[in-house]
């Protein structure tokens, strides 16, 4: 670490002191959630380079919060949560309880990020509540969400009577497929078409499936306001109130709603 301490003494200093560094927490979170390998915990941190989390976890390997095992037989390497990391636990999940029911939704679900969201969305699929068949579900983001600053171009060609003008292009509308397999412990999540008859298609928005995932609002709900689309197997669209898993903490009281 070579950020400057704070020169206090404050014990919540003390610990915003290890704990500050981008990456950290959700590092920690995602270790929580059960990941342990290198491009796991990418993928479920997000936006984070490869060079940068291996720096962060390097950092965190030093203060005891993260320890690092490697398979003498494979060379694997996989990362593990420390006793000290353990319990910081209830300080995690006061964190998340507070966001829960003091920040709007809209703030919270603004810039979630489309394949970290379809990351969680593979771990909350609950495979026993599916058909034991293989089953494909494809989600289509029809609301990719704009940059906040789009650019603008005015061409102006000598001789002519007005500037010509050019916006960037909208923004793609990215497809998911979910491919369950008999027998298998998590579905299968490809960007690119698996090539296999689609059972259920699920037509969302980031907001609309992220509010439903933090309880911020509901699969019902999000039906009726035309945030969420389901075509196709009448038995996947009408289970899936069971089959994608909320969040823990979508349970609690006073949770701030989507409007």
């Amino acid at each position: 670490m070579t950020r400057r301490p704070y020169g206090l003494v404050c014990p919540i200093s003390h610990a915003c002191e290890f704990l500050e560094p981008r990456w950290t927490i959700q590092i920690l979170t995602e270790l929580w959630n059960g990941s342990t390998r290198f491009n796991d915990i990418r993928k479920g941190v997000g936006n984070v380079s490869s060079a940068l989390l291996s720096r962060r976890l390097k950092e965190m390997e030093a203060l005891g919060l993260v320890e690092r095992v490697e398979d003498e037989a494979t060379g694997t390497i996989s990362y593990f949560r420390t006793e000290k990391s353990i319990r910081l636990e209830p300080a995690m999940n006061a964190l998340a309880e507070w966001a829960q029911c003091n920040i709007e939704a809209e703030i919270a679900l603004a810039d979630v990020d489309v394949s970290t969201l379809m990351w969680a969305v593979r771990r909350k699929i609950d495979l026993a509540e599916l058909p034991r068949r293989r089953a494909v579900i494809r989600f289509h983001f029809r609301e990719d969400p704009p940059p906040r600053c789009p650019h603008y171009w005015f061409v102006v060609e000598p001789g002519s009577d007005l500037p010509h003008f050019r916006e960037d292009p909208p923004p793609r509308c990215p497809h998911y497929w979910f491919v369950v397999e008999p027998g298998s412990d998590l579905p299968e999540l490809c960007s690119l078409d698996p090539g296999r008859d689609v059972d259920l298609y699920v037509e969302t928005g980031v907001v609309s499936l992220g509010a439903i995932l933090e309880g911020r609002s509901s699969i019902e709900r999000e039906k009726e306001r035309g945030g969420l689309f389901l075509i196709g197997d009448l038995g996947l669209a009408r289970s899936m109130d069971r089959w994608l898993r909320i969040s823990v903490y979508a349970a609690l009281e006073g949770i701030v709603q989507l409007p």
